[in-house]
């Protein structure tokens, strides 16, 4: 899986094509074959998380139903590449427009989403006309795995958190020649990393465009906040309360979950599952909003690279960073904001204008929830669009 990397030349781009050795896919077929099941719990409304028949089902899909060489395929075909960046290898896909005068866009991910969250993107980005677009809104897609994600490397020592990660795709986008002029992307972790390539005024970066943004309303908003605003607390709350408990246990002690997640497929599937149930906008069944196969395809790029620790602990050292120096202030680029009514955490427009200097466009989607590019592609890629058209 792991291509050589010229050490005379640090700075080299090579192709990485991805190919699961058989007998790993048997050791998951195996493991699959001999679960050894929880009872079901006492409530079975997903109060307590997933319910044992969900995640039978699943596996049952993932054991008999379910094709990875077909998505390692596609996955090679879109540009699989690697480059050592700080110290560190950083797997991305490099998917070029057909169109020469392409904005490049650079695409980051969260958890528990992967380079994979935005394969319905692809076409319509980079091939608009293919797709009932413009050529004149065509972007080269740069779309990397954070650090300790897929098949990026692991840090072997602290200090990976949001913005060495921003860093290093600053260098990223550089090193592939989009140093000029570039735009930048994402929601979740993605999100944070996009607001400080922003902070810092990366190289080159004309705008961001978000789905999501971090942020804590002050006592004057809460106070002031309209009824539409009200709602978007009281779901905030909701989401502290109820569904937040991965995040504290991995802002804290990531190590404790990281032998199951290491060690059975079938609990970090549940535990990435739980996710997908709670946040997207699917009344808890997101197989209504995303496919399984596509579910299943995201947990195999945990599973496969033993990379469901290592994402855990980006929580942690993001949380170190966040007791010592995020950035504060308004966003100084152009920026575009997306609301989608089944995100947890989500402000309305003036709570937005007071956050971005050069906000240049802001939209609430009808449906769509944490997932976003999963769950309504056709809407955020329209609104990355409408974002673009007003920068360049």
């Amino acid at each position: 899986m792991s291509p050589t990397i010229n050490q005379a030349q640090p700075d080299a781009v090579t192709a990485f094509p991805i190919h699961i050795p058989e007998a790993d896919l048997s050791d998951l077929a195996d493991r699959l074959d001999r679960v050894r099941w929880p009872d079901p719990g006492t409530t079975t409304d997903g109060r307590q998380g997933p319910a044992l028949p969900t995640i039978r089902r699943v596996v049952e899909h993932w054991r008999d139903g379910y094709d990875w060489r077909s998505t390692e395929a596609m996955l090679n075909g879109w540009g699989s590449s690697r480059t050592v960046i700080d110290g560190l290898g950083i797997h991305f896909l490099h998917i070029r427009s057909p169109h020469a005068n392409a904005t490049p866009l650079l695409l980051t991910h969260g958890w528990p989403g992967s380079i994979l969250e935005f394969r319905d993107l692809i076409g319509p980005l980079t091939d608009p006309q293919s797709h009932g677009g413009d050529a004149a809104d065509a972007f080269h897609l740069v779309i990397p795995a954070l650090p300790g994600f897929g098949f990026s490397d692991k840090p072997t020592g602290p200090g990976w958190g949001v913005g060495r990660t921003a860093a290093a795709w600053g260098q990223l986008m550089q090193r592939l020649g989009y140093g000029d002029r570039w735009m930048a992307q994402g929601g979740d972790w993605g999100a944070a990393v996009t607001t400080a390539l922003a902070h810092m005024r990366a190289p080159g970066l004309v705008g961001i465009h978000l789905n999501m943004v971090m942020f804590q309303p002050t006592h004057a908003e809460i106070a002031d906040a309209t009824p539409d605003e009200q709602r978007m607390l009281d779901d905030a709350r909701r989401y502290d309360r109820e569904y937040s408990g991965y995040m504290k246990l991995q802002c804290t002690r990531p190590q404790s979950v990281a032998f199951a997640l290491a060690d059975s497929p079938v609990g970090l599937a549940s535990w990435i599952y739980a996710l997908f149930q709670d946040v997207s906008d699917s009344d808890g069944e997101p197989e209504r909003v995303i496919s399984l196969d596509h579910l299943i395809d995201d947990v195999m790029l945990y599973w496969l690279p033993n990379s469901g620790p290592s994402s855990a602990r980006f929580y942690w050292e993001a949380a170190q960073e966040m007791a010592q120096r995020m950035p504060h202030g308004p966003i100084p680029l152009p920026a575009g904001v997306s609301m989608f009514p089944g995100e947890q955490v989500r402000l309305s427009r003036r709570w937005a204008e007071a956050r971005f200097a050069n906000l240049r466009f802001f939209a609430e989607a009808d449906s769509g929830g944490h997932f976003a590019a999963m769950e309504n592609p056709q809407m955020l890629v329209e609104h990355i669009r409408s974002t673009c058209r007003t920068i360049r």
